[in-house]
């Protein structure tokens, strides 16, 4: 039973898909999948900030949420679950990482070379210039905005997701887009005095 609180038409439908898999439908598992792989990987990517990982990450999170099918009851979306099970890969990812001891403490020559790239040239692909902006927003800023703004979910779903209340992620999108919106005019800003006249 799916309950009244879910709105987007995409969310009663893999809600629905999660509960035909958890009652044993193999076709419905592999619509499931495909129906939230998407947001997944969207979401892990922006949350890691490492593009490399986020593949591995949204396996990850798949292969949790399949393990744990059988408790999913339909009491929130498939979606908000999902990516609460993901937001839990990409934080356990985090802490295996912190875990691991430092082969050497000199910037991978790749990374460097990367961040040295011009982001405001002529040409520059734009949605790897967005990614460079989401990116330096804070963390929780970065996940809030991506999961009301990018994703679509509502802001009380993501106060549950994140644990906080609906107040403050308001907040933290707010303060998201202003300095998105800040980086913007300054990048545009910058891209027209480095034109040539």
């Amino acid at each position: 039973m799916i309950t009244p609180a879910l709105h987007d038409p995409r969310d009663v439908d893999a809600t629905e898909l999660a509960l035909a898999a958890r009652g044993g439908e193999p076709h419905a598992t592999d619509l499931f999948v495909r129906a939230l792989h998407h947001d997944v990987l969207r979401y892990v990517t922006r949350l890691c900030t490492d593009p490399h990982l986020a593949d591995d990450l949204a396996q990850d999170t798949f292969l949790r949420a399949l393990g744990s099918l059988h408790r999913f009851e339909g009491r929130s979306s498939a979606r908000t679950w999902i990516l609460s099970i993901a937001r839990r890969a990409v934080v356990d990812s985090f802490r295996r990482a912190a875990a691991r001891p430092l082969l050497s403490d000199t910037d991978d020559w790749q990374d460097t070379a990367e961040r040295a790239q011009p982001r405001c040239t002529l040409g520059f692909d734009e949605g790897v210039v967005l990614t460079a902006l989401l990116n330096a927003l804070p963390d929780r800023r970065r996940e809030a905005f991506v999961l009301t703004q990018l994703l679509g979910l509502p802001y009380a779903e993501v106060a549950a997701l994140t644990g906080c209340p609906v107040g403050t992620v308001r907040s933290r999108v707010s303060r998201a887009r202003t300095t998105l919106i800040e980086q913007l005019d300054h990048a545009e800003q910058h891209a027209a005095r480095s034109t040539p006249v």
